[in-house]
């Protein structure tokens, strides 16, 4: 949970640079998506060591959600990219 946490603040800072302009918008949604995909690693990772088969589904599921909704946050940042304001540099 702490992990999960972090990446939620991480992707809020991320997202707060999106406001920027330049390229700042997708840098920010890729780091959101690789972070996202990286806690979905580790708890695909925890699964592997589950001791059970109950927990272990639980793990993947938990992974799956965590990196849809990286997905759909790295997805919002990129809708909400003004490629006017990009094209100026």
């Amino acid at each position: 949970m702490k992990s999960i946490f972090k990446a939620a603040l991480a992707g809020a800072g991320l997202v707060a640079l999106a406001a920027c302009g330049g390229n700042a918008d997708d840098r920010a949604a890729e780091n959101v998506e690789a972070n996202a995909e990286a806690m979905a690693d580790n708890l695909e990772a925890q699964a592997d060591m589950a001791p059970n088969e109950t927990m272990e589904e639980a793990l993947e599921q938990q992974a799956d959600n965590v990196e849809e909704a990286g997905e759909a946050k790295a997805d919002a940042i990129d809708d909400a990219d003004d490629a006017r304001m990009e094209n100026t540099r």
